[in-house]
């Protein structure tokens, strides 16, 4: 089902070690709005999904965001390669460095191990997509600020492009939800039938 290619969809060089803002960067990797609850949610949503497109599009865009947790975990390996223990203390990076070393935790920027309480799956096409809408919006407003710590440009040129498809799979969902909403009839559908109750 799933074919690799050994490469990120957007390249990630980052020429200057910076821990203070890999500290910011890997809540995208495992925090409340990261890559990998979204990719494990539209994964797991796609099960119970009716409409063949829509399991499809959450399959395309789960998968993608399998390539976006890569690409984070690029950017927070390449923010925190071959520090000293002086940068480590200097920048703040030390409790994150006691548990982890250098390694890619997912976990938040305040700490806070990942977990899948942070996702929804319901099994109702309309509650699952209404989450996915919400979830790729808080995903690019976590990129804004990001953004908005950023002082590299090898690291901002990255975030800009992850930031885009948020924007673009916002869109898909939307298109996704309006789908939902003309298929289901007024027979089955609790909000157009109060009978139904």
């Amino acid at each position: 089902m799933f074919v690799y290619e050994k490469k990120l969809q957007y390249p990630v060089r980052i020429a200057t070690p910076n821990p203070k803002l890999a500290s910011a960067i890997i809540s995208q990797y495992g925090g409340p709005n990261g890559e990998l609850g979204a990719s494990l949610r539209y994964l797991s949503q796609r099960y119970s999904m009716p409409y063949p497109e829509l399991k499809g599009l959450l399959t395309d865009i789960g998968t993608e965001e399998l390539g976006h947790l890569e690409m984070i975990g690029a950017i927070v390996h390449q923010l925190t390669r071959n520090l000293t223990p002086e940068e480590i203390k200097k920048t703040g990076f030390d409790s994150y460095f006691v548990d982890h070393t250098t390694g890619v935790y997912p976990a938040s920027a305040s700490g806070t191990p990942w977990s899948a309480a942070t996702m929804a799956v319901t099994g109702d096409p309309i509650a699952d997509l209404t989450e996915d809408l919400a979830a790729e919006q808080k995903a690019r407003i976590t990129y804004d600020n990001i953004l908005r710590l950023s002082d590299d440009p090898d690291v901002s040129d990255v975030i800009k492009f992850l930031r885009a498809r948020e924007i673009v799979h916002f869109q898909r969902f939307g298109e996704g939800l309006r789908l939902v909403k003309e298929k289901l009839d007024q027979k089955n559908c609790y909000f157009i039938n109060p009978a139904f109750d």
